[in-house]
C-alpha cells in the first residue's frame, strides 16, 4: 500500500545536546571539518547512510540513543564548543567589515541553482557549484549578501545506466521539512508567501524557506503549496526540466517572486534592504522588473526607474555560446506580463529590454542575457577570455565601438577551498605551515615541505579515491542488472601506484567527454603500458534532451566496460558534489578538453589543483590565464579553418603525445633517473619519488592555489563590481531619486538628438613629409550637435598602429578640447597628438555621450564616427 500521505517527523533533542539541531541547521558543517567531524563520530556508519547530512542522520536515532548521548560529558562539552565556535564565526567582524563606509550595507545575489551540499541537491552543474562557493566564501569574508532562488520539489536529477549503458535518469522528491531549511513565517505563524499573477486570471504562489549558508541567508521560493493550481505547484517541480511555459514562469518567479521574497524577509527580520543586486546569468532578469515596478509606485517614471535600477545592478553571464542563453517569443513572455505582473509598468518597455533588435538578432525574440545586461549598468564574464568572447557575442548591443570597448568586464571565477580541500591535505598543510598560515590561504611554503612527505601523502588520496570508485562501481553494476557473482573484478579495479586522471563535468557535446576515444587502440595502449601505464576515472550527466550528450556517454561506458581495460578505465553514474569530494583530490591529472573557446571558466580542474593536482588542458576558460608552464600541460589546438574532423583528429593526437611523452614519464621518474630521452642527469639514481613531478605540485600549492581560491573572486566582485555598484545606487536614490531623474532626462535628451550629431570634417596640422617619433600634430574636428551642448559629449581622436585593412590596434583615446562654437549648433574640437612608435599610424575621430553618472563611453551604445553616412 502507499502512503496517501508524508510528512516528516523531527526529532526532539534533550537539552545538553540541543545545540546538535543549532549545528545542523547551519550548512556551515557542509565545509567545516570540526562540525562535520562531531557528527561523524556519533555513527559513522549511519553517516554514510544518511549521505552525510545531519539533519538526516539526527533522524535516525531513537529517544534512548539521544539520551546515552546527552549524559556523555565529553561528548557533551564537544557540542557546546562547536555551538561556540559557530556564534564566534557568525558574530566577528571579518574582512568585509573592515571596509569603509562606500561597500554596500547589503548584497541581494540570485541565482537559478545552488550547489552548496548534495544534501540539499539543488544544482545541476558549474553555474550552482559557483553560486554555492560564491555564498560561502562571502559567508567568510562576512560580506553580507542575501541568497535568492528557488527550491526544486525534485532537484535536478539522479543518473543510472541501464545494461546497455544508456542514461537513465529518476527524480526523487525531496521533502524540505526533512532538509535543512526553515519556513519564512508571518509575525501569526503562518508561512509567509509572494504571489505573481498569471493568465486566465490564475496565481502563482510561492512560500520562502531558508537555508544559513554560515552568515548567509539562502532563500528559496518554492510553488508546490495548497492554494496552487496543480499546474502552478508544478512550476518549481525540478531544476531545468521544462521549456516554453513552464521555463518562463520558473523566471519570473525567480526573478519577480524573489524580489518579492526579499522584501517579506526585509519585513519580518529587520534585515537591511539590499543596496547591490547581482544577477547570476539571465534566468534570474527579471528582478529588474519588479524593482521598477516598486519605483514606479513610488512616483518614478519609466525612464527614471530604469536608470536608478541599473546603477546598482550587477549582471554576471556565464556561457560563451548563444545556445546556452534562455531566449522565449516576445509574443509569449508579453502575453504573461499583460496578467497584471507589474501593473503601471509599460509592457513595450519590458520587451524592449530583451528585444534582439541588433544586427543579427531575430527581433520576435526575447533574449533574457540581453534584457539582463541592459538592466545591469555593470557587467561581466568569468574568466579574461571568456571576457573577450562576451563582447564579441554581444557587441551587437554596442554597434559602433571595437570589440575590446563593449562595457563587459571579467572576474575569473574561484572555489571554496575550504569545501574542496581534502581533510588529509588541509591536516598536512596544518602540520607543514601552522593555523595561522593555513587560515589566510598562504602556502607558499609548500616549496620546503619534504618531497617525500608529499608524494606520501598524494598516494594517500589516490587510495581514498580508489576505494570510493570500487564501492560506487559495483553499485553501478548492480544497478545495470549484474549479479554479486559477476562482480568479483570490481575488487581490483584501479591500482594505487598508477597515474591517475580524472575527468568530471556535465556532458554537452562540445566539452568533448570521447575525445580520448577518437584513437581507442592508442587510449588503450596508454591504458596497459608495460611500465608506465595510465587509469582514468570519468563521471559526469547529460541533460535529459540531450540525445548527443547521452550517446557519449554510452560510446564511453561501452569502452569501459571491454574487460580488456575495465581494471584500467571507470565511468561512475551519479556525479554529485559527495563524489566530487574524494575524486578532485585523489586524481593526479585533471583532464580538460572543450572546444576552445566555450568554455566560461570550468573550475573543477581550480579543485583539482588546490589538492595538488596538475592540469592537462585546452587553454580555454582559466586555464588560459593561469597556465604557467610548471602546473601542468596545455593540449595544443587546431589551427582556425581546420574542418571538425581534422580539429578532433590533431587535438586527440596532442592529447595523446602529452600524456605517453611527458605526463607519464615525468610521474613514473623518468626524469630523475635519467631515461632515454628525459631532461635529468644522465646518471640520476630514481628513489622512488618523482622530484620533478613534486616539484609541479609544491609549485602549484604554492603559486595557482591562491589565484583560484574563490576568496580572490568574491573580493575581486566587492571592490571591482559591488562598492562602485553601490556608490552608483545611492547617487541615483540621493534626494529623491534626484540622480536617476537627471540621468534619465540626460538619457532621454541624448537619445533623441543623437541622429542629428555628425562629425561633419576633420583635418590635422603639423605633420611633416617624413614624420618620426615624438613629432606632434593637431587634430581639428568639426561637429554638428543638434541643439546639445558640448559638456553633453566626448569628441574623441582614437590612434594607433593601422593595418592593411585600415583596421586600428592598439589603440589610444583622446579627448579633443571645445575650441570655438561656430553658431547653428556646430562647434570645433581641437587637440594634439604625439606620435609615440614607428611604422603605420592612424587616427579616427569620433562623438560619444558624456555623463558623470555612466560607467563608460559606450554604455549608452551610441557613437557617431567622422566617415558615418
Amino acid at each position: 500500500m502507499k502512503a496517501i500521505r508524508r510528512f516528516t517527523v523531527r526529532t526532539v533533542l534533550p537539552e545538553p545536546i540541543a545545540g546538535l539541531g543549532t549545528l545542523a541547521a547551519n550548512l556551515r558543517w557542509s565545509w567545516h571539518e570540526p562540525t562535520a567531524r562531531l557528527f561523524r563520530d556519533l555513527d559513522p556508519v549511519e553517516w554514510e547512510a544518511a549521505h552525510e547530512d545531519p539533519v538526516a542522520l539526527l533522524g535516525r536515532f531513537d529517544r534512548a540513543r539521544l539520551d546515552v548521548l546527552a549524559a556523555d560529558a565529553d561528548f557533551v562539552s564537544r557540542v557546546q564548543s562547536q555551538v561556540e565556535d559557530l556564534r564566534r564565526y557568525l558574530e566577528r567582524p571579518r574582512w568585509y567589515q573592515g571596509l569603509d563606509g562606500s561597500a554596500p550595507r547589503s548584497i541581494a545575489y540570485f541565482s537559478p541553482e545552488y550547489g552548496i551540499t548534495a544534501a540539499l541537491p539543488q544544482y545541476s552543474g558549474g553555474l550552482g557549484i559557483l553560486a554555492g562557493d560564491h555564498l560561502k566564501t562571502a559567508s567568510d569574508l562576512g560580506v553580507p549578501i542575501v541568497g535568492v532562488g528557488l527550491l526544486y520539489q525534485a532537484g535536478y536529477f539522479k543518473q543510472s545506466l541501464s545494461r546497455d549503458a544508456w542514461q537513465q535518469e529518476t527524480y526523487p522528491i525531496l521533502d524540505p521539512h526533512g532538509l535543512p531549511l526553515s519556513l519564512l513565517r508571518e509575525e501569526d505563524g503562518t508561512p509567509a508567501v509572494v504571489s505573481l499573477p498569471l493568465p486566465g486570471d490564475r496565481q502563482l504562489r510561492a512560500q520562502i524557506w531558508r537555508a544559513d549558508v554560515g552568515r548567509v541567508p539562502l532563500l528559496l521560493l518554492d510553488a508546490d503549496i495548497p492554494t496552487n493550481d496543480d499546474a502552478a505547484r508544478a512550476v518549481t517541480d525540478r531544476l531545468y526540466g521544462g521549456g516554453g511555459d513552464h521555463r518562463l514562469q520558473q523566471e519570473l518567479l525567480l526573478g519577480m517572486g524573489g524580489v518579492k521574497a526579499l522584501r517579506a524577509f526585509e519585513r519580518l527580520t529587520g534585515a537591511a534592504a539590499p543596496e547591490v543586486f547581482h544577477t547570476n546569468e539571465g534566468h534570474a532578469g527579471f528582478l529588474g522588473v519588479e524593482r521598477i515596478r516598486e519605483l514606479m509606485d513610488g512616483g518614478l517614471s519609466w525612464a527614471e526607474a530604469l536608470a536608478a535600477v541599473r546603477a546598482s545592478t550587477v549582471f554576471t553571464t556565464h556561457t560563451p555560446v548563444p545556445a546556452g542563453i534562455d531566449r522565449f517569443e516576445s509574443l509569449q513572455v508579453g502575453h504573461f506580463l499583460r496578467a497584471g505582473l507589474a501593473p503601471g509598468v509599460p509592457v513595450d518597455g519590458i520587451l524592449g529590454l530583451g528585444a534582439e533588435n541588433y544586427p543579427g538578432g531575430d527581433p520576435a525574440t526575447f533574449n533574457m542575457a540581453v534584457m539582463g545586461l541592459r538592466l545591469a549598468q555593470r557587467a561581466n564574464g568569468v574568466a579574461k577570455l571568456h571576457g573577450r568572447v562576451s563582447r564579441g557575442m554581444f557587441s551587437g548591443l554596442w554597434t559602433g565601438f571595437d570589440v575590446d570597448e563593449v562595457p563587459i568586464a571579467s572576474v575569473t571565477n574561484g572555489v571554496h577551498v575550504p569545501t574542496w580541500v581534502d581533510p588529509q591535505v588541509l591536516a598536512f598543510a596544518r602540520r607543514q605551515f601552522g593555523d595561522e598560515a593555513v587560515e589566510a590561504g598562504e602556502w607558499g611554503r609548500a616549496t620546503d615541505v619534504p618531497d617525500e612527505d608529499l608524494w606520501a601523502l598524494r598516494r594517500n588520496l589516490r587510495v581514498q579515491l580508489i576505494e570510493d570508485v570500487r564501492a560506487r562501481l559495483r553499485s553501478s553494476w548492480l544497478k545495470r542488472g549484474a549479479t554479486e557473482s559477476e562482480l568479483g573484478w570490481t575488487r581490483s579495479v584501479l591500482d594505487p601506484d598508477v597515474l591517475t586522471m580524472g575527468f568530471a563535468r556535465r556532458v554537452p557535446t562540445y566539452k568533448r567527454l570521447t575525445l580520448m576515444l577518437r584513437d581507442p587502440d592508442r587510449l588503450k595502449a596508454l591504458l596497459l603500458h608495460p611500465t608506465r601505464p595510465i587509469q582514468i576515472v570519468i563521471a559526469g550527466k547529460s541533460h535529459p534532451a540531450d540525445e548527443a550528450g547521452k550517446k557519449m556517454i554510452q560510446d564511453l561506458v561501452r569502452f569501459t566496460d571491454d574487460p580488456e581495460v575495465r581494471h584500467r578505465i571507470v565511468f561512475l553514474p551519479n556525479y554529485d558534489m559527495r563524489m566530487a569530494r574524494t575524486l578532485f583530490p585523489g586524481c593526479d591529472v585533471w583532464l580538460n578538453n572543450p572546444l576552445r573557446p566555450l568554455e566560461a571558466c570550468g573550475t573543477s580542474g581550480m579543485k583539482a589543483a588546490i589538492n595538488g593536482g596538475l592540469n592537462l588542458s585546452v587553454l580555454d576558460g582559466w586555464w588560459d590565464e593561469m597556465f604557467d608552464g610548471d602546473n601542468g600541460w596545455a593540449i595544443p589546438t587546431a589551427p582556425p579553418g581546420a574542418s571538425v574532423e581534422q580539429r578532433d583528429d590533431l587535438e586527440a593526437a596532442a592529447l595523446y603525445a602529452l600524456i605517453e611523452n611527458n605526463v607519464a614519464p615525468r610521474f613514473y621518474g623518468a626524469e630523475d633517473s635519467g631515461a632515454a630521452g628525459a631532461a635529468g642527469p644522465s646518471q640520476a639514481e630514481y628513489d622512488g619519488v618523482p622530484r620533478q613531478w613534486v616539484r609541479m605540485i609544491k609549485h602549484t600549492l604554492a603559486h595557482l592555489g591562491p589565484q583560484v581560491a574563490a576568496t580572490r573572486m568574491v573580493r575581486d566582485y566587492v571592490n571591482q563590481l559591488y562598492v562602485p555598484a553601490a556608490g552608483s545606487g545611492r547617487a541615483a536614490a540621493a534626494d529623491g531619486h534626484a540622480g536617476a531623474r537627471a540621468l534619465a532626462e540626460y538619457t532621454g535628451r541624448i537619445r533623441a538628438s543623437w541622429p542629428g550629431v555628425v562629425v561633419e570634417h576633420v583635418d590635422s596640422v603639423g605633420i611633416s613629409e617624413q614624420p618620426r617619433i615624438g613629432d606632434e600634430f593637431r587634430v581639428n574636428t568639426y561637429v554638428r550637435l543638434d541643439g546639445l551642448a558640448p559638456e553633453d559629449i566626448a569628441v574623441q581622436a582614437v590612434h594607433g598602429s593601422v593595418l592593411e585593412s585600415d583596421e586600428l590596434v592598439g589603440t589610444v583615446v583622446s579627448d579633443l578640447s571645445p575650441a570655438e562654437d561656430l553658431g547653428n549648433g556646430r562647434h570645433l574640437f581641437t587637440g594634439t597628438l604625439t606620435l609615440e612608435r614607428p611604422g603605420a599610424f592612424g587616427y579616427g575621430v569620433r562623438v560619444v555621450p558624456r555623463h558623470p553618472a555612466l560607467t563608460s563611453d559606450a554604455e549608452l551604445g551610441l557613437v557617431a564616427n567622422a566617415g558615418d553616412s
